[in-house]
């Protein structure tokens, strides 16, 4: 790694601890540690969400999916717009209104804490899991290009590094020091993107020949049969998009929470609609880096290339095709993509805990504190919780590490596993006034089994089902049965505990 670029790189984790511990010293609560007040600024909020809902794999994947397909990516962000249009509209007036701190607490007060916990129990695994494929999938390209960089170290010490870096300041300053530390680092990769275009910009010869094949387009109009294996065709991309984009940007505790940060309805909204459209950018500029680079190898195959995997592209030209400096800077932005939904991740699931399991978990690590005679204070809970999902998250990415080709595979699918039956809830409860919280609980502990068992089923026999519809699948399993058991089962019960959750 040249000097320039290693005095980039190091530059860069100055100014971010700088900022970001500047602007977290006003976090002095527990509440301010989850909440941040609600007072955060809507732009803030943006690029919190673009970066939380990013990561290392995006900014990797991406320009080898754009080398391989095209700017289907961008299309992609035309239904996460609409699904975060539907979130501004029904959704965040729920939370906004109910100066809320958890999306799941309006399944507590619709339908008790029963599924209030079972809806939080789902997050909180979905995301352990999630994350530590995240990571460990995550670790392959920032190893491959740290190595090539001049800078070889193992996958192990990468991640206790990075982990290290990112739960320090997230133990600081809580949400507000996410937020702002999610700020500087979108900015970070996103300009190193905007710039790798720049650098690689064709002539009208270039984008004539990529559109002749097919690589301007947006979506994948002829799938030959997959349409639903094919997560981008139109149908899989606008409305798979759309529901996928409602259920995790309205249900999705890691995303509901920055909005629940927002001074106000209007900010969350703006802060919404503000991330679909710097999403849809990023996507461009990632795929337009993609298209460009087939282009310059005059749309030679991959492994023509001598790559074995689309992931290894951008990492190569960042290694090899940037002047000194700037390959720093991508470095610094392949880092950020992975500090920043790791931050997010941490704080969201240490304040799902705390919220949503009632006050049980607090008392708890105060006691603990006192037995130790530790001078906790009142973000004790808050940060050992936090410092606890870190240990979690190392040992996850580490187990998963024994068998990796099966690690991607459930990279792949285990989001849909939750966001499916619990936006099945959401819908449930605002769309069936008579609906009791037995009737939700049914449904959601039947949808999350059903789902395991269709994954499992799909990875044994080979089958595999597009992402953008896994979240569909999920809904109708949680409102059949749900529907079922309110139409069949005795109406004595709506005047007992059922309707008192209600109220």
């Amino acid at each position: 790694m040249r000097p320039a670029d290693i005095t980039v790189t190091c530059l860069y984790f100055v100014i971010l601890l700088a900022v970001t511990l500047t602007m977290a010293r006003r976090g002095r609560s527990a509440g301010d540690f989850l909440s941040a007040h609600h007072d955060l600024p809507w732009w803030a909020l943006c690029l919190s969400l673009v970066a939380t809902e990013t990561s290392t794999l995006t900014f990797i994947s991406v320009p080898g999916v754009g080398y391989t397909n095209g700017l289907v990516f961008a299309g992609l962000a035309a239904g996460y717009l609409i699904g975060r249009l539907v979130v501004a509209v029904w959704f965040l007036p729920l939370y906004i209104q109910g100066r809320m701190n958890s999306a799941y607490q309006y399944l507590g007060r619709r339908f008790g804490h029963g599924v209030q916990r079972i809806a939080a129990g789902a997050f909180l695994l979905t995301r352990l899991v999630a994350e530590g494929v995240r990571l460990l999938a995550g670790m392959l390209p920032l190893v491959w290009l740290l190595t090539h960089a001049g800078l070889p170290v193992g996958r192990g010490t990468v991640l206790v590094a990075i982990m290290a870096v990112t739960l320090a300041y997230t133990l600081f300053g809580g949400l507000r020091a996410v937020v702002w530390s999610d700020s500087v680092q979108l900015v970070i990769y996103l300009f190193g993107a905007a710039l790798c275009v720049g650098i690689l910009w064709s002539g009208a010869d270039g984008w004539h020949d990529a559109w002749q094949a097919g690589r301007l387009a947006l979506f994948h109009v002829r799938p030959g049969g997959r349409w639903f294996t094919d997560p981008f065709t139109p149908a899989a991309a606008l409305l798979g998009g759309t529901i996928l984009s409602v259920a995790s940007h309205g249900t999705d505790q890691l995303m509901v929470q920055r909005l629940l940060a927002a001074r106000s309805l209007r900010a969350a909204r703006m802060a919404l609609i503000g991330s679909a459209v710097l999403v849809g950018v990023l996507f461009t500029l990632l795929s337009l880096v993609g298209v460009q680079l087939w282009v310059r190898s005059g749309g030679a195959s991959l492994s023509a290339l001598g790559f074995r995997s689309p992931d290894e592209l951008f990492p190569h030209f960042i290694v090899t095709g940037l002047p000194a400096g700037l390959s720093g800077l991508l470095v610094a932005g392949v880092l950020s993509a992975t500090m920043g939904s790791l931050s997010a991740t941490l704080n969201a699931m240490a304040g799902s805990v705390l919220t949503d399991f009632g006050p049980v978990p607090a008392q708890v690590l105060d006691r603990l504190a006192a037995v130790c005679a530790w001078r906790a204070g009142p973000l004790f809970p808050a940060r050992a919780l936090t410092a606890f999902w870190a240990v979690a998250l190392v040992g996850v990415t580490l187990v998963l590490g024994e068998g990796a080709q099966s690690a991607v595979i459930l990279g792949l699918t285990v989001a849909g596993w939750s966001y499916g039956p619990t936006l099945g809830a959401f819908l449930f409860g605002m769309l069936c006034p008579a609906a009791r919280g037995r009737d939700a609980a049914f449904g959601v502990v039947v949808s999350l089994a059903g789902m395991a068992a269709l994954m499992m089923l799909a990875q044994r026999v080979g089958w595999v089902i597009a992402f953008p519809w896994l979240v569909p699948a999920g809904i109708g399993m949680m409102l059949v049965p749900a529907c079922l058991s309110m139409m069949f089962s005795s109406p004595r019960v709506a005047g007992g505990v059922d309707s008192v959750a209600e109220k």
